[in-house]
């Protein structure tokens, strides 16, 4: 008999455990706005473009190179919330991180669906105006004797995670930092060639002397100067 109980206790915790891993839009909108939560949309960047949950990160779970390379940046020791369209991306993305070391994944059951069916708003609809034009971008990088350029876009993980790195080297070596937008200076994107972010390049006198894709430590933004 009391086998029989403590198999029942431990069916009843497991399901409960499994209740938590997917959670309705109330639950998900008030978990999501703890410390420390990383918030992942793992839908492609045109459905992102059309508006996602605030502060989300995109690693777009159908191209696999760009999930995982942009997953390296998202920590494993804190709790991620993870969203697709109607939740099956979601789901499959969050086996697969709570199987390769990802200690809290937490679903948005029924996804942006259920999100919008709920009510609830959506943030970043997608961009109008001009783009930075490739003539304001050779003026803006010959501005200045030391040019460092942050080809990058806010819900890009790694480019989230370098954030502070590229504040500190400004600061500490009198760069001056020119932003393009990943998402949306498209015609300055190809003008330079870049093709994944975020990219660095840094210019002395108006000219490109290093540039690199990725991470990028501090040790190695002050070694590209010497």
């Amino acid at each position: 008999m009391k086998r029989m109980i403590w198999t029942a206790c431990i069916m009843l915790a497991s399901v409960a455990a499994w209740a938590q891993e997917s959670v309705k839009p109330d639950a998900f909108e008030k978990g999501m706005k703890q410390p420390g939560v990383q918030l992942l949309d793992v839908r492609t960047a045109k459905e992102f473009s059309t508006g996602h949950l605030p502060d989300a990160l995109l690693a777009d779970f159908t191209k696999k190179d760009e999930f995982f390379h942009r997953l390296e940046s998202v920590d494993k020791t804190k709790p991620v919330y993870i969203y697709c369209l109607s939740g099956g991306r979601s789901t499959a993305a969050a086996k697969w991180m709570r199987e390769n070391g990802y200690k809290e994944v937490i679903e948005l059951d029924g996804g942006v669906m259920a999100w919008k069916q709920e009510g609830k708003p959506l943030s970043g609809t997608e961009k109008s105006g001009p783009q930075m034009s490739t003539a304001l971008y050779d003026k803006s990088v010959a501005s200045g004797k030391w040019i460092l350029v942050d080809v990058g876009a806010g819900w890009c993980p790694p480019c989230r995670k370098m954030a502070p790195v590229v504040a500190q080297f400004v600061k500490e070596n009198k760069v001056k930092l020119v932003n393009v937008d990943g998402e949306h200076d498209t015609h300055v994107m190809q003008k330079i060639n870049a093709i994944t972010l975020p990219t660095f390049l840094l210019y002395k006198d108006g000219k490109e002397v290093w540039r690199k894709e990725g991470i990028v430590s501090l040790e190695e933004f002050k070694a590209a100067m010497k």
